[in-house]
C-alpha cells in the first residue's frame, strides 16, 4: 500500500435482475481453489449466483427461481457454505442446498404471518433466525434430513422486524426494527430465548428512527447499526450476555459513538470489513467508507469517515458487504436493479 488517497474503484457491474435488489450474500466457505461466489436477491421474486471466471469477469451461474412467489428480501450462507437461506415477502424462508451442479430447495420454512425480511444463520449453523413484519422474530433449530423446528418466538418489538443477526462467535441474537430500538436475546440455559437487553434512544443513545441493519466486527466486540435517522451507532458488544447473569449489576452492551452528517437520507444498510472497515449505503445514493482514528486523543472510541462514493448507483442503495476472501471487495446492491462490485483502493488505515 502506498500513500494514495483511499479510492473505491467501480470494477464490475453485475446486470440481470428485472426489478429492484434488496440483499447480498458472499458464501464464506466457497470450497478449495474456488474464487469468491455472491448471492443476490431481489423484487423479481429470484436469486442469482454470481462467480468470477478465470479470466477475472463476473458471470451468472445459477438463477433460483419458481420458489418465492414475492419480493426475496433477504439471503443468507450457512457457516459452511453448503446451504444458502431466503427470505420472502411470501412469508416463507427458503432452504436452498448446492449438489455441486446446481441449487435445490430442500425446506420451506412456514410460521410468520406475513413479510419475511431477514434470515441469519448462527456462528455454528445449527440455528437459523428470521424476522418478519409481524413484530416477531423465530429461532429455528437444524434438524437432520433437513428438517427445521422452530425452538423459539421471539416478542418484544412493537413494530416490523428489520433485520436478525447472530453474534460472530457466540449464540446472541440482534434484532432492529421499526420500532427504533435494538434487542439483544439469549438462551437461559435450559432453551428458553430471552430479551437480555433493549438499546433505545431514551435509554442507551440509541437511534431515533427506524434502525435498518446491524453488522459486527470480526471478534465480535463491537457492533455498528444504521437508521433512518441518517446516524451510524458504533456499540461495545463485549459484554458475554449469552450468560445468565442473577442479582444487579450485570454486564451490558454500551453506547461507544455516533457517526452522523455522512449521508443525507435513510442508511439502509452497514458492514464491517474483516481489516476492520465500516461500509454504509443509504438512500442519497451514496457509500460511505469510516476506519477507527487510531491515536484519537478523545475520550472513546471515535471513528473517521475515509471516503464518501457519491452517486455510486442511480438509486437507493439497500446493501453493501464486503467479501470475506478479499477484504478490498466491496459489493452493492440497488433499486436500480444492479450489484456494483467495489475495489478500495491506495492507503487506507494510516
Amino acid at each position: 500500500m502506498d500513500g494514495a488517497a483511499a479510492e473505491l474503484r467501480e470494477a464490475h457491474r453485475l446486470a440481470g435482475h428485472a426489478d429492484r435488489v434488496w440483499s447480498l450474500a458472499w458464501n464464506p466457505a466457497p470450497g478449495a481453489g474456488a474464487g469468491p461466489v455472491l448471492a443476490s436477491c431481489a423484487g423479481d421474486k429470484t436469486v442469482r449466483i454470481w462467480k468470477r471466471a478465470p479470466d477475472g469477469a463476473w458471470q451468472c451461474t445459477d438463477v433460483l427461481e419458481d420458489t418465492h412467489n414475492r419480493t426475496v428480501r433477504c439471503c443468507a450462507w450457512s457457516p459452511d457454505g453448503k446451504l444458502l437461506a431466503t427470505a420472502s415477502f411470501d412469508a416463507t424462508t427458503a432452504v436452498w442446498e448446492y449438489s455441486g451442479c446446481d441449487f435445490e430447495c430442500v425446506a420451506t420454512l412456514e410460521g410468520h404471518e406475513n413479510e419475511v425480511k431477514s434470515v441469519s444463520w448462527s456462528p455454528s449453523g445449527s440455528l437459523l433466525a428470521t424476522c418478519s413484519r409481524d413484530k416477531m422474530a423465530w429461532i429455528w433449530e437444524v434438524q437432520p434430513g433437513n428438517e427445521y423446528e422452530c425452538v423459539s418466538v421471539l416478542q418484544g418489538h412493537t413494530q416490523d422486524v428489520k433485520m436478525v443477526q447472530w453474534h460472530p462467535h457466540l449464540d446472541i441474537l440482534v434484532s432492529v426494527s421499526y420500532d427504533n430500538s435494538i434487542r439483544v436475546w439469549a438462551d437461559d440455559g435450559d432453551d428458553e430465548w430471552h430479551c437480555v437487553q433493549t438499546l433505545t434512544e431514551d435509554n442507551n443513545c440509541g437511534h431515533s428512527s427506524t434502525v435498518w441493519a446491524v453488522s459486527f466486527n470480526h471478534k465480535g466486540d463491537r457492533m455498528v447499526t444504521c437508521s433512518d435517522d441518517r446516524t451510524l451507532k458504533v456499540w461495545d458488544t463485549s459484554a458475554d450476555l449469552s450468560q445468565p447473569k442473577t442479582g444487579e449489576g450485570h454486564e451490558s452492551w454500551r453506547h461507544l459513538c455516533t457517526l452522523t452528517g455522512y449521508h443525507d437520507r435513510t442508511i439502509f444498510s452497514a458492514h464491517w470489513s474483516s481489516e476492520d472497515i465500516i461500509a454504509s449505503g443509504a438512500g442519497d445514493d451514496a457509500i460511505c467508507l469510516f476506519a477507527e482514528e487510531k491515536n484519537s486523543m478523545v475520550e472513546g472510541p471515535s471513528y473517521k469517515l475515509i471516503l464518501k462514493k457519491e452517486k455510486a448507483h442511480d438509486m437507493d442503495i439497500n446493501c453493501v458487504r464486503w467479501c470475506p476472501q478479499d477484504p478490498r471487495l466491496l459489493a452493492s446492491a440497488s433499486d436500480d436493479g444492479t450489484v456494483k462490485l467495489w475495489e478500495l483502493k491506495g492507503s487506507v488505515l494510516d
